[in-house]
């Protein structure tokens, strides 16, 4: 028997506050997660949409670093606009709140106390990562090294980004701190450990038996865990970043962000409503959380032990995972600036958020990876929303205006044929399939069958052609009764059909639906789901505003212009790489040239007889780009020595020069000549050579001590 709720809770993936939004992330649960909920609202149901940022994350840290600011100050930041590209495109949350706020620290730290005193954290004491140049314990994001499966020499300690395998730093060939590029050695350090493997026997019933109705991704990675065996699983890390471990010897610890994350959920309802345990600890409340595919493990594995050894609150009643959406072939990559960026599409397609929507939408991977691409999203808003859906309504409301004086006709059952009512029947079946669609998280076939329905529209007014049956006039230019009920029959049916469109579509695209109610002259209300599959929702004699275009084409020069700004974008990232790879490389060519050699007795130095020359004549040898051969007196003798300079000098300016020689030096052989001493030159920060030489002109042969 199915499950009686009186209310719901939604929540969805709280993102990182680290980057501004791109389609992987709406594709992947907040647009799913609105358009369900959208549909709840719209059956005046009791529910409630929170979100928030998640801003206690290693790549918070990260971001800071490399910008040189605090992470507070990377939250802050990124939290409005995330925040902001969310209104935009419509996700309607109750609430978008943040991890950072004092009402989640005290709930998260309140949430682990309660397990502490219970006596469920193991302490344990383990040897971790830590970094001796910046002295600080390493988590596995600034970790890296090369990735044992497909050989990146940049994966990271918990993930290969190139080839997508789970990884531990473990098992990273020669692996480095991300901080200071260190090899970073072990060292003792004391967390708390959850015992998830005590609750692997309830989650095996819980899941594997009680919802095998999930969707096949979710419920077969659940199973792939449980079958391989829960592990006991730290609940704190070493950082000065995060919700702080609310006991007295935890100095320096903080709320692992997987603990602390989902808790969020929590939080936020209860900054959003003083009745949020209504939400969270009624059993006739429904939750349900919308995420990716990266996060399964973490809301139906780790989050409902967390709540069950808490006890007092509900459990979610389904995980509808997404996939990963790709783009144009390649992985979304924001290091690679490999994204469609919310905030650019945007501006470059002002007022055309339901298009985004409905690409997104369409193109789900609600099963499997799909595919963003720039000629599908033109295809899809030119073929589908502009020709069928738009040209539908917009065609109603012209012929409406034309042949109708602008007012809802009456409908006239004595002359309804079957086409008639089987148009109308179409209302119905659409609202019960579209219905059961949304219920079971297909919102991607849920959407064709509005779309199709607006195809099966155009058929039946082609099939009707009252434009043609408006040219069968008396020989007095009159309009037949008979011609003008046909006209009206089709007429009335088509824009009590607009109406269905109106509701149906307003969960997928509300912003369209805000349009259309506008063109009817109705109120919001109207979109209630109530009103879905009813064929007298626009009175007869209302009269009805001028159509306005609901979509426009998308020309070929803007699907090219925006394929030119993916590829651009991955090229200047690339360039900033190797940029930034160089700087890194030169700098570190810079510490090691500025680390001291090993220390040495003034005796050691005595060994040296430093003298004072002056270059008599230089020239280059033929086949070595890099040596000049000098000529120099010494006063007591003339030596011949070669020396490296031969592309920051020329020989004309050199020749004359007093330098600073190693007359001591054993002599050696290069390019068949012997060399008898060396030069000392010193390197600036850009690398240039300069003579070390004796102030002002003194006596060659004079001892330099």
């Amino acid at each position: 028997m199915m499950k009686e709720f009186k209310r719901y809770l939604i929540t969805t993936a709280l993102p990182y506050a680290n980057g501004p939004l791109h389609i992987g992330h709406l594709a992947g649960c907040y647009l799913p997660g609105d358009i369900y909920v959208r549909f709840l609202r719209a059956k005046k149901l009791d529910v409630k949409f929170v979100s928030g940022t998640d801003e206690h994350g290693v790549p918070i840290t990260i971001r800071a670093m490399k910008e040189n600011v605090s992470p507070q100050q990377v939250v802050d930041k990124f939290h409005e606009i995330i925040k902001d590209g969310f209104e935009q495109m419509g996700i309607s949350f109750d609430i978008f709140s943040r991890t950072s706020n004092e009402i989640h620290h005290r709930t998260a730290q309140d949430f682990f106390l309660n397990l502490h005193e219970k006596g469920l954290f193991e302490e344990r004491e383990s040897e971790q990562f830590f970094d001796e140049e910046k002295q600080m314990f390493l988590a596995d994001r600034y970790i890296v090294g090369t990735c044992p499966i497909c050989g990146n020499p940049n994966a990271y300690g918990d993930q290969c980004e190139k080839c997508g395998s789970s990884l531990s730093p473990e098992q990273l060939i020669n692996p480095r701190s991300v901080l200071s590029d260190a090899i970073p050695v072990r060292k003792k350090t004391k967390h708390w450990y959850f015992p998830l493997q005590n609750y692997e026997e309830f989650l095996r019933k819980w899941i594997l038996e009680d919802h095998k109705d999930w969707k096949n991704n979710v419920y077969g990675q659940c199973k792939s865990w449980l079958d391989n065996g829960l592990q006991p699983r730290a609940m704190t890390r070493d950082s000065n970043w995060g919700v702080k471990v609310p006991l007295p010897d935890a100095e320096g610890k903080v709320l692992y962000v997987w603990f602390d994350a989902p808790i969020g959920y929590i939080s936020a309802t209860k900054e959003l409503n003083n009745n949020w345990k209504d939400y969270w600890c009624r059993e006739d409340t429904k939750l349900v959380h919308f995420i990716g595919k990266d996060n399964i493990v973490f809301h139906c594995i780790i989050f409902p032990a967390m709540l069950k050894a808490h006890g007092n609150f509900v459990l979610p009643e389904n995980v509808p995972a997404n996939e990963f959406l790709n783009i144009e072939g390649q992985k979304v990559s924001t290091s690679r600036n490999w994204a469609v960026w919310i905030d650019e599409y945007l501006k470059d397609f002002p007022g055309q958020q339901d298009v985004l929507r409905y690409v997104l939408c369409a193109n789900a991977p609600e099963t499997k990876d799909n595919d963003f691409t720039w000629k599908d999203f033109q295809d899809r808003n030119n073929s589908e929303l502009v020709a069928i859906f738009g040209n539908f309504v917009n065609r109603t409301f012209v012929l409406m205006h034309k042949l109708c004086n602008g007012k809802v006709p009456p409908a006239h059952n004595t002359i309804m044929d079957d086409a008639d009512k089987k148009m109308i029947r179409e209302f119905s079946l659409t609202k019960t399939t579209i219905e059961d669609l949304i219920e079971h998280f297909k919102f991607r076939e849920a959407l064709f069958e509005v779309v199709d329905l607006a195809r099966k529209g155009n058929k039946y007014m082609q099939d009707k052609q009252p434009w043609i049956v408006a040219k069968h006039t008396t020989d007095e230019g009159q309009l037949s009764p008979e011609a003008q009920q046909a006209i009206d029959n089709c007429l009335h049916i088509c824009l009590q059909l607009c109406a269905n469109l109106a509701i149906f579509i307003n969960p997928f695209l509300p912003f369209t639906a805000q349009k259309m109610i506008h063109m009817m002259k109705v109120v919001d209300k109207m979109l209630d789901w109530e009103n879905a599959g009813k064929t007298k929702l626009l009175s007869v004699g209302y009269s009805l505003r001028a159509p306005e275009l609901l979509f426009r084409k998308i020309e070929d020069a803007e699907v090219a212009a925006q394929i030119e700004k993916l590829n651009k974008g991955l090229a200047e990232s690339e360039k900033q790489k190797e940029k930034g790879a160089k700087q890194e490389a030169d700098q570190k060519q810079k510490v090691e040239s500025a680390k001291q050699k090993p220390e040495i007795a003034i005796d050691d130095f005595s060994k040296i007889d430093l003298k004072v020359g002056t270059i008599l004549s230089a020239e280059k040898i033929e086949k070595a780009d890099k040596l000049l051969k000098l000529e120099i007196d010494l006063g007591f003798e003339k030596r011949i020595i070669l020396s490296g300079i031969a592309q920051h000098f020329s020989p004309e300016e050199i020749t004359g020069k007093q330098v600073v020689v190693v007359a001591n030096l054993a002599p050696r052989k290069m390019r068949g000549i012997e060399s008898n001493g060396m030069i000392l030159m010193a390197e600036d920060a850009e690398g240039k050579l300069h003579f070390v030489k004796p102030e002002n002109i003194i006596e060659n042969g004079s001892s330099v001590s």
